[in-house]
């Protein structure tokens, strides 16, 4: 092992490899990344992906390391999200060949990130772990927003309910991920005889079990909530058909009937798949229920906005969370909508490429809900609310965790049905809770339904693709961790200062090397 990260991060020692070894290297590594998220967790692969990635942009020129950062990046998405091409294919009624040539779009353009990082690592700064994790910290959270965002594949993931995930609360995903990239390239510096990077690591390490002592918030001092999430399996291919729109509400009827009288009653995202305006009856008659009965009643429903209509002249759309019956009340309209899952981008001009879902309700003509919105309240508490995909954005889950005392998740993953998608989008509920410290209850329409603790642990799980109940208590917590105060500013400054502080100090021959090969 020492031998092979020698011959690739020291050709002053050994002839240079020539630049096809490192790209396909590159394109591995970056394949094989999502063997360390969910379902596989084989988290020591995301310590030895990014070291290869690592190892081979060592003494590479900037447009060499564009070209292996892309080929891990394009590696990195087309197997990582490969789990797209059931929406798109299965769902999309768009066939085999294309749906692929999609998914190959797709990772030569999300590549794009990695490329452009790794040009920058090899243009303006020296090659240490110190301007390296950095870099990889900044375009992990430029997922989060450029183009709407798309913040999958997240190196932090991979110790989501292990050791390092103790810094989550202090300094959220991004902490995480800065740990562990620092962990995969110092390694490489061990192997290279630089056995100074044993220190950083000790400290990184030591600092991951203090932070697991810490403690910033506490359940409040009243009985728990009792918590029913129903979970009516309704295949996706069938769920928008008008003539199966009675048989959803009759399915999610029939597994609540022996719920009445918890607490709270979940449906999941879109289980009612009618505007409100189309099925007030039977709303009525739910809410009745639930006040005769004590229940506070969530359900996610598509919401049409009468009164927003009229003022914007033309229809106003969302994708909601509606809360009622017994001491409930509230209603969260979806701030982030996910391309490929839940509409087409540009969907005019890919009508063709996508037959199937263009009349699909959940697909297109959605509108995004407000930035700021209150939470739902159940029961003299407040519950913040996430829909689907939203939960995957770290900032968005920690402002409507500030103003909650505990959080709930709704989502229907029946697009990705047998694929990864639905298993990493829990692992991702598990680390806002663990970042937030508040317990999460997610309710999904084929799975994976689950009451996740205040610590990110699953505490309770469904079997998925299949009718079921689950049943929880649900504490409400009080007090805020320090990444719930502070956001990602503490680890986004502190990349900065290092990204600074390298290109300040970088030896010359950085400057020297890039002019004398361009």
């Amino acid at each position: 092992m020492r031998t092979f990260f020698s011959k690739l991060s020291n050709p002053a020692e050994h002839q240079q490899l020539p630049l096809i070894y490192p790209l396909i290297i590159a394109l591995l590594a970056g394949a094989v990344f999502s063997l360390a998220l969910a379902p596989y967790h084989y988290w020591w692969i995301a310590l030895l992906s990014p070291a290869l990635l690592y190892a081979t942009l060592s003494k590479r020129t900037p447009k060499q390391a564009f070209l292996i950062g892309w080929s891990y990046g394009i590696g990195l998405w087309f197997v990582g999200a490969f789990w797209l091409y059931t929406s798109i294919h299965v769902y999309g009624d768009t066939n085999a060949l294309l749906s692929v040539l999609m998914i190959v779009i797709m990772a030569l353009l999300m590549g794009l990130f990695t490329a452009i990082q790794t040009w920058l690592y090899r243009r303006f700064f020296p090659e240490t772990p110190l301007t390296f994790a950095p870099l990889w910290v900044f375009f992990e959270w430029a997922k989060t927003w450029v183009f709407t965002g798309f913040p999958w594949l997240f190196a932090g993931y991979a110790f989501t309910e292990r050791f390092l995930d103790s810094y989550a609360p202090l300094f959220g995903i991004f902490g995480v991920s800065f740990v562990v990239i620092l962990l995969a390239c110092a390694l490489v510096e061990v192997l290279k005889k630089r056995i100074f990077w044993l220190i950083p690591s000790a400290i990184l390490l030591l600092g991951a079990w203090g932070a697991a002592q810490l403690s910033f918030v506490t359940a409040k001092s009243e009985k728990p909530l009792s918590v029913s999430l129903i979970q009516g399996n309704i295949p996706q291919d069938l769920k928008w058909l008008t003539e199966y729109q009675i048989k959803t509400l009759e399915i999610y009827t029939r597994l609540t009937r022996t719920e009445w009288g918890r607490d709270i009653i979940v449906w999941p995202e879109s289980s009612i798949p009618m505007f409100q305006t189309d099925i007030q009856p039977f709303l009525d008659a739910m809410k009745t229920q639930a006040e005769k009965t004590g229940s506070s009643w969530v359900t996610g429903i598509p919401y049409w906005d009468l009164p927003e209509s009229q003022v914007q002249q033309h229809p106003m759309y969302y994708n909601s969370i509606m809360a009622t019956g017994d001491a409930a009340e509230g209603l969260y309209k979806k701030q982030r909508l996910v391309p490929f899952g839940e509409y087409i981008p540009l969907s005019g001009l890919l009508s063709w490429v996508l037959p199937a879902m263009q009349n699909d309700p959940s697909m297109s003509g959605f509108s995004r809900g407000a930035s700021e919105q209150k939470p739902l309240a159940i029961k003299q508490h407040h519950l913040g609310a996430a829909i689907c995909y939203e939960v995957a954005y770290p900032n968005l889950t920690r402002r409507n965790a500030s103003k909650s005392d505990f959080l709930v998740t709704v989502s229907n993953d029946a697009w990705f049905t047998g694929t990864a998608g639905p298993l990493q989008h829990l692992q991702m509920v598990q680390m806002r809770a663990k970042e937030n410290g508040r317990w999460f209850i997610r309710a999904t329409n084929t799975g994976v339904t689950a009451f996740i603790d205040h610590h990110g642990h699953i505490v309770k799980q469904a079997p998925m693709d299949q009718e079921f109940v689950l049943r929880g208590d649900l504490p409400a917590m009080q007090g805020q961790t320090l990444y719930t105060q502070l956001s990602d500013w503490p680890v986004l400054i502190f990349s900065l200062l290092l990204l600074v502080l390298g290109w300040i100090y970088r030896p010359r021959q950085v400057d020297v090397s890039f002019k004398s090969r361009r």
